[in-house]
């Protein structure tokens, strides 16, 4: 067994939420360590849209065993206007995963979960043609879902130690809380719409719009009406939710 001494990452605390303040290579150590040890670990990426749509089930994600990771420019903004200090990386999980799984391909047994009929598979036929990954079973998140002792059966027997979930938020987050302790799968990820991207049924930003961290805009311009809100009316309730965070920690601190 490896022994990977890994130390403690800083914690900002946004909307209530413990983001860990990492880089990628550190976080692709914690959750090999995972695998290795042969631990359950789940890993959440908090955009703002996690902050807002989690709020009701903030308890048990803290009560679990994850990292919650930041996920995008709402995130870092929040971050230098409370607590004056920027994440070290832009921890996307569209480009983390991807990555993470070619550097444990040697070890990697993933399983992915969820999108559309039919588009889970054509992402495990690009992650295993073009990318060299192990995936060793799909489920789409409709019909295929029906019977979650048949899904827990397939993951089981598939003998995955990575799941990927894309249910978006905060349904993915969920169902990896209700059914993880069911599962022998030592690595949990709820990735949104990394599925599709993956099929290749949603396009990525050009890479220099990404660089400028506006892959937000260029996929409003794709999803007006589905996305609209996310960006518009959510941001202003992130940020409030970032803020009162903030408010009930001073009252309590002196109350104490």
């Amino acid at each position: 067994m490896n022994q990977m001494t890994i130390s403690e990452p800083s914690i900002v605390s946004l909307g209530g939420f413990p983001v860990q303040s990492l880089t990628a290579n550190l976080l692709g150590k914690k959750l090999e360590q995972a695998i290795d040890d042969k631990e359950q670990i789940s890993l959440f990426f908090a955009n703002t849209n996690f902050v807002v749509k989690c709020q009701d089930i903030r308890e048990s994600i803290l009560k679990s065993n994850c990292v919650i990771t930041n996920d995008g420019i709402g995130l870092d903004i929040a971050s230098l206007l409370l607590h004056k200090k920027k994440f070290p990386e832009n921890l996307c999980g569209t480009d983390f995963v991807p990555q993470f799984l070619i550097d444990i391909k040697h070890r990697a047994r993933v399983f992915l979960l969820g999108a559309k009929p039919g588009i889970a598979e054509r992402a495990a036929k690009n992650l295993r043609d073009h990318l060299g990954v192990n995936v060793v079973g799909t489920r789409d998140g409709y019909s295929q879902m029906q019977d979650i002792n048949e899904v827990i059966g397939d993951i089981n027997t598939s003998e995955a130690n990575i799941v990927i979930v894309a249910m978006g938020n905060p349904l993915q987050e969920k169902w990896i809380l209700d059914h993880q302790h069911k599962l022998h799968a030592n690595v949990f990820m709820g990735v949104g719409a990394l599925i599709d991207f993956l099929a290749g049924d949603k396009p990525r930003a050009p890479a220099l719009i990404r660089k400028f961290r506006l892959e937000w805009l260029y996929r409003l311009s794709l999803e007006p009406t589905r996305l609209l809100r996310r960006y518009t009316i959510d941001i202003g309730i992130f940020l409030a939710l970032c803020i009162n965070a903030e408010r009930n920690k001073s009252k309590w601190a002196e109350k104490t």
